[in-house]
């Protein structure tokens, strides 16, 4: 047996001669939350249904737990739970007959502490048609995770969601991991992915142009470190040759009396800048260096091509 829940080599899909996911490899850890990221038509969602058993490669072998999605769909049933990016219930099933439902066609007991776990309680006995979309998409979560699979399909679970579902969303993500349950989160959600993902891959018109850690990616290409500044004096900004600072690419001063540089390495510049304000008889209130985040180097990438 291999650490991998999931296995993805060479999947290919056309469409009209059109190919959504042409080519693309990666895998997934037992117990890793691995994001899935692209913008839309970059063949996302074609990947994770053909993971599902819903659309059938013209190419390529995939594997969950072993197990081929679409030559063995009757073992796949249990091994994965699915939050689909839009489905629905008949109007009038509630919560409660849902969750019902699900448990007994996994065969499991009926797990109905979920439903409160995600805000519910109070909408059990609600018709679906009455529930808003925030809730319809608790609902459909709480469905996908009830029979406690290995391995969690999440397509955009935050979308529509207030901040408060939201975070109790994630904090059921990293329960369900710290039991060992593998999770493939596709996500619009920059600022998700980077605090929820171990591993990302990113899509581009159906190929992977990137994987690795969220610090590896923002690592690399030309994202540089934000080193911003404010002194009490504010003489720092008079300086002369601000821009020959060590490493310093890029020197603006933005809202709040903060003077920025973009610097290729801030060990170089934080010293300069702070040998600087001494120079200048200044004194330093504030110094914040931020390295690029997941989605400026999204944007970098998915402008480019994945060219860097």
């Amino acid at each position: 047996m291999n650490d991998w829940a999931m296995e993805v080599r060479n999947l290919r899909k056309t469409y009209g001669g059109t190919a959504a996911v042409d080519d693309i490899s990666f895998e997934v850890a037992r117990g890793e939350i691995f994001g899935l990221l692209g913008p839309n038509g970059a063949g996302k969602t074609t990947t994770l249904e053909s993971l599902e058993g819903i659309r059938k490669p013209d190419g390529g072998t995939l594997r969950i737990l072993g197990v081929d999605p679409v030559a063995e769909p009757g073992r796949l049933r249990d091994l994965i739970g699915v939050q689909l990016q839009t489905s629905a219930l008949p109007a009038d099933m509630t919560p409660a007959e849902a969750m019902r439902f699900f448990c007994a066609y996994h065969r499991v007991p009926e797990n109905r502490m979920l439903l409160d776990r995600l805000g519910l309680a109070e909408k059990r006995d609600s018709r679906y048609g009455a529930l808003s979309v925030g809730q319809q998409r608790r609902l459909a979560l709480a469905l996908a995770v009830a029979h406690r699979p290995p391995v969690v399909i999440l397509d955009e679970p935050t979308a529509g969601l207030d901040v408060g579902s939201r975070t109790e969303l994630h904090a059921l993500m990293h329960e369900l991991r710290g039991d060992g349950t593998t999770i493939l989160l596709a996500t619009h959600d920059m600022a998700e992915a980077e605090k929820m993902a171990g591993r990302v891959a990113i899509l581009l018109r159906g190929k992977v142009i990137a994987t690795g850690t969220p610090r590896e990616l923002t690592a690399t290409g030309a994202g540089y470190t934000k080193i911003s500044v404010r002194t009490e004096q504010d003489l720092l900004r008079d300086s002369p040759d601000l821009a020959a600072l060590p490493a310093v690419v890029k020197q603006l001063v933005q809202a709040e009396d903060y003077t920025v540089f973009f610097s290729t390495d801030p060990g170089l510049t934080v010293p300069a800048i702070l040998a600087r304000i001494a120079g200048c008889n200044d004194k330093l209130i504030d110094l914040r260096v931020e390295r690029p985040s997941l989605e400026e180097r999204f944007l970098e990438l998915t402008n480019t091509g994945g060219a860097r």
